[in-house]
């Protein structure tokens, strides 16, 4: 099996992120053999990854609690990837106590990195999806109408917009912290740190007139862009080397993601001891010494004065 703690990286020294594998959709006529049903469905996710988050997101956003189940895996991971340690890190509807126990099941040949998020169908017992992006299109989409209370994070008239400002932000920004701080040569760490700045100072002009990236509500692009933002300062900032500038340092960019962070519902997604936990500890080839960053000072809890926007 491939290393779960060592990075995959490409012969000029950048990070080469997996592809997800695992991509079959819920569809609201069940034509892919999987359709919307309340209780169902289950997510397999770490509060430390931010992929993972964005599911989280989305369930807390469209009021899915009840619709789809959750079960964490520790965010301490070493060669055998992703555990159910004990506490609070169970997994009630298989009692697996590895994740890769759900991908053998799929695949006993399987070799790959285990990632999270996982959708898992609770019925067939087989793993939907396995990409966050997919499995967050989906949260908004096939089920909503199961939804205590739906939000138009995908509308119709926004949709190409959303799908090309996505694919800016997870190439530079969300993937970007990962190039930047996974580079083995200075080249590839140069030109990593360098368009991941680019694209946040964009943004945060961008968002100098409009409180959130699309207008007066937040879509799905702002709540991709989120767990990056949520994680920058804490962690990429500092074990990732993208020094540049902090999030604090940024006029818009900084309350925005505060903006977000006090959203209702969004701020119980975000366990910052878990983040930091998982970054500084598990990654042995850039903090051997697994020495845990302190937390900055400054609060996401402060006013954001982002509501005179539209």
């Amino acid at each position: 099996m491939a290393s779960q703690t060592q990075p995959m990286r490409s012969s000029d020294g950048s990070f080469k992120r997996q592809a997800s594998i695992f991509r079959d959709w819920v569809t609201a006529d069940g034509s892919s053999g999987f359709e919307p049903e309340a209780g169902r469905y289950h997510l397999y996710v770490a509060r430390a990854c931010p992929w993972a988050h964005r599911t989280l997101i989305g369930v807390a956003l469209m009021g899915l609690e009840r619709v789809i189940s959750i079960s964490y895996v520790d965010p301490i991971r070493d060669e055998r990837g992703w555990t159910f340690s004990g506490g609070r890190y169970t997994d009630p509807v298989n009692g697996f106590e590895f994740l890769s126990e759900a991908y053998h099941s799929m695949d006993p040949d399987y070799a790959a990195r285990v990632s999270v998020p996982v959708m898992w169908d609770k019925r067939d017992k087989v793993i939907v999806n396995n990409e966050s992006a997919d499995i967050l299109r989906m949260l908004s989409t096939v089920f909503a109408p199961l939804a205590e209370h739906p939000v138009p994070l995908y509308p119709d008239h926004l949709r190409d917009q959303i799908n090309e400002l996505n694919e800016q932000i997870y190439e530079a920004v969300n993937d970007g912290v990962y190039r930047t701080g996974f580079a083995t040569s200075q080249d590839a760490y140069d030109r990593s740190v360098q368009v991941l700045f680019q694209l946040l100072d964009q943004l945060d002009l961008r968002l100098s007139e409009r409180r959130f990236l699309f207008g007066s509500a937040p879509r799905e692009s702002d709540w991709r862009l989120f767990p990056t933002l949520v994680r920058f300062d804490a962690v990429y900032q500092i074990h990732f080397k993208c020094s540049i500038r902090k999030l604090t340092e940024y006029e818009n960019l900084w309350p925005y993601a505060r903006d977000l962070y006090q959203w209702p519902g969004i701020a119980e997604t975000v366990d910052f001891d878990e983040i930091r936990n998982h970054y500084y500890r598990t990654h042995p080839s850039i903090n051997p010494s697994g020495i845990v960053a302190a937390l900055p000072a400054e609060s996401f809890g402060q006013h954001h004065h982002r509501g005179r926007l539209a």
